[in-house]
């Protein structure tokens, strides 16, 4: 496949000085572009801020581009939280073909004419709203035997794959002309919308569809509108640069927030359990919980328990409990 944005790994094959490497820590909300992996805009990342540890929230199709959360230093340890949050998508079908891949970079096939009107599209996107099975496609990373489909699928072995359950919240019609079609899809996590718009078309009466185009705009709440992309972090200072992480409780934003004395932080750092009396009438409907000491610096990640008991399940390096026991 050619990258539609080859200078980019250029850059990564140009013979540079060494640099040493920072321990930042921090989230950047990156605009991926199309034509490249997540993991090759992972390390291109990387090297723009010279960071020594890096990792992403989950992975984006090398066609696809949109929002894909950077996690540098500390926040590499929270990464994880967002492959279970909801999403949302753009995404152009193209109705009447159906590709090898789902997308525009497998092989095309005709299936069928394309004779829609703006109703009948509409009554259809609304069928697929709710809880459904679907089947993941061949070329996905889904494991089989310690590997991913795709690499099967590149061999020409076709795999049995059992359908999982998904969750459609919101689908809508964008813009329909002749055999384009787009559409805005709000979903769960293990949602394909490759898949997705096969159904579509093959429910129209197409034959089947395949993706041109997919931009993801939201991931629980953090927003593409925010996101940076590599040719304006690639111009910037090296301060101005910094300034466009966030917080690494940005990735936790949507759980709720624990504050606790320096008795308790110090014991939460050291690895114990700790007892948060005020939680007795206020207990959160979720078992994870953003902590916080007096002062309002992130600790980390915690679980109450049924008793209202609070265990670390992960903790910031930087929190340091001796500092605290200093101010108590």
């Amino acid at each position: 496949m050619l990258f539609q944005n080859p200078p980019h790994i250029l850059n990564l094959q140009i013979l540079r000085p060494k640099t040493i490497k920072r321990n930042i820590s921090g989230v950047l909300l990156l605009n991926k572009p199309s034509g490249i992996s997540s993991h090759q805009a992972l390390q291109i990342t990387k090297h723009i801020f010279s960071a020594s540890k890096a990792g992403h929230t989950g992975t984006l199709d090398p066609m696809a581009t949109g929002l894909l959360p950077v996690c540098f230093g500390e926040a590499t340890k929270f990464s994880s939280v967002l492959l279970d949050a909801d999403k949302t998508y753009e995404a152009t079908l193209r109705l009447g073909y159906i590709s090898t891949t789902g997308d525009a970079d497998g092989e095309i096939s005709v299936t069928g004419d394309v004779n829609l009107t703006q109703q009948k599209v509409e009554s259809a996107l609304q069928s697929f709203i709710g809880k459904t099975m679907q089947t993941p496609p061949m070329y996905s990373a889904v494991k089989h035997q310690g590997k991913p489909l795709y690499t099967y699928a590149r061999k020409g072995i076709k795999i049995e794959r059992k359908p999982r359950e998904v969750s459609i919240y919101d689908l809508r019609l964008s813009s329909l002309e002749g055999n384009k079609m787009s559409i805005t899809v709000k979903c769960s996590t293990g949602t394909y919308v490759r898949t997705l718009a096969e159904n579509i078309g093959m429910m129209l009466g197409c034959g089947g569809a395949y993706l041109t185009s997919l931009c993801r705009n939201t991931i629980d709440g953090l927003d593409l509108l925010s996101a940076y992309t590599l040719d304006m972090l690639e111009g910037m200072p090296l301060p101005q640069r910094d300034a466009c992480l966030s917080p690494v409780d940005t990735l936790l934003h949507n759980l709720p927030a624990v504050f606790l004395d320096n008795v308790a932080s110090v014991r939460l750092l050291q690895g114990q359990m700790v007892t948060d009396l005020t939680l007795e009438d206020r207990l959160p409907e979720q078992k994870k919980v953003r902590l916080y000491d007096r002062k309002k610096r992130f600790l980390g990640l915690g679980e109450i328990t049924a008793c209202g008991r609070i265990i670390p399940k992960r903790l910031m390096v930087l929190a340091s409990a001796d500092s605290l026991l200093e101010e108590s």
